[in-house]
């Protein structure tokens, strides 16, 4: 399944939301798209949201979407 994570660059300062970023991940469920974030970033998760369906071939269709691999 894909997640879309979005974050804050550092734990050191308060979230802002013009500052959240966002990344895909490619997992088996919520609890393992939290793991691989942060066990392999110093990233603040903001929040974690599965892709499907529509949301899933709008988000492909984005830009900037490619699936990040630790």
């Amino acid at each position: 399944m894909i997640y879309k994570v979005f974050y804050q660059e550092t734990k050191e300062r308060n979230p802002k939301r013009e500052q959240t970023h966002s990344l895909y991940v490619d997992v088996e469920n919520e609890v393992a798209a939290r793991h691989a974030v942060e066990e392999n970033t110093p990233y603040n998760i903001e929040y974690i949201q599965e892709l499907t369906g529509n949301h899933l071939e709008y988000e492909k269709e984005q830009a900037d979407f490619h699936i990040t691999e630790f």
